[in-house]
């Protein structure tokens, strides 16, 4: 008989089928201890500093040393929260940045699967015009859409033979032209990752399903998406602070929030309560708010996600 040696399994790696052996998860806690030493203090004083300022109230004198720094507690929270604006213009963010978010899923996932689907060279004319619409400035994109759009000069208008139509003068239709920029920066992500998560789907897979009787459309509902669910969850948690936290489509192209500010997002209220109106205090707080709405939403779909029984 054969004698058969093996050698001793590494303490920290975990057997198929047996219990995590000790060490593994200190392992994992050292690799990551070098990306934290970076980002912790990058993200982590900025938003030490924004809660700092959001319980004091800090303005132009304080800034200046004209009057001292007075303590409020939750004064600014109290503020904002009774005040109607705040709540009409939270509101309009949420519906606002719910609409991209989708919108921008759609796109991305429709061009995904037009990637898989086209030739070699349609596929890469399209992964280029979408690298130069990711890679594009958001200033320079919104003053392009804006120009496209222009009421007297805008290619849109000569077009549809319409001159002279101001597209920023409605509410709806602002927001609408806008959306459309973000997209367009936004929806090249969702389809590059989504587009390498469809490569990766072993074609057994889709050969089995194609098999069994499944049409494209079943296949894709039924095989794909599930597949793709934590590239999914990536690309939506992104898409939401991504679009939650717009702010230089709306202020470049709407001039600051549009027309008695009908098309103010939360992130330029932010902005003109601090520096417009040198609430840097009442402004601090506004961020506090957004990022509390952020970590509340994200934590909510992980958790939706592991409930179903979704791995990320």
């Amino acid at each position: 008989m054969t004698a058969v040696t093996t050698a001793p399994a590494d303490p920290g790696v975990r057997v198929r089928g047996g219990p995590p052996r000790p060490g593994g998860g200190l392992r994992a806690w050292l690799y990551l201890l070098p990306s934290a030493a970076v980002l912790l203090p990058l993200f982590g004083y900025p938003l030490y500093m924004l809660g700092l300022l959001s319980v004091f109230d800090y303005r132009q004198a304080q800034v200046s040393g004209g009057r001292p720094t007075r303590f409020v507690g939750f004064g600014n929270y109290a503020t904002l929260l009774g005040d109607g604006r705040f709540w009409s213009v939270l509101g309009q963010t949420l519906v606002f940045a719910a609409a991209l978010v989708v919108a921008t899923l759609a796109v991305g996932a429709v061009l995904a699967v037009v990637l898989t689907r086209a030739g070699r060279v349609p596929r890469l004319l399209l992964s280029l015009a979408a690298m130069a619409a990711w890679a594009a400035p958001a200033m320079t994109g919104s003053t392009v859409w804006m120009f496209l759009f222009d009421a007297d000069l805008g290619l849109v208008n000569q077009v549809l033979g319409i001159e002279g139509f101001n597209w920023f003068y409605d509410r709806w239709l602002a927001f609408g032209v806008v959306g459309a920029t973000v997209v367009w920066h936004s929806f090249p992500f969702v389809m590059v990752t989504l587009y390498a998560g469809i490569q990766a789907i072993p074609g057994s897979v889709l050969e089995a399903a194609a098999l069994d009787g499944a049409s494209a459309w079943h296949t894709f509902w039924r095989v794909v998406v599930p597949m793709l669910r934590p590239l999914i969850t990536i690309v939506v948690i992104q898409s939401i602070i991504w679009d939650f936290k717009i702010f230089t489509q709306i202020y470049v192209m709407t001039n600051g929030g549009g027309i008695a500010g009908q098309n103010t997002v939360l992130n330029v209220y932010a902005y003109q309560t601090a520096f417009g109106s040198s609430e840097y205090g009442l402004g601090s707080a506004i961020g506090v708010i957004m990022t509390l709405i952020l970590l509340a939403v994200t934590l909510f779909y992980i958790r939706a996600l592991h409930r179903s029984g979704e791995k990320l």
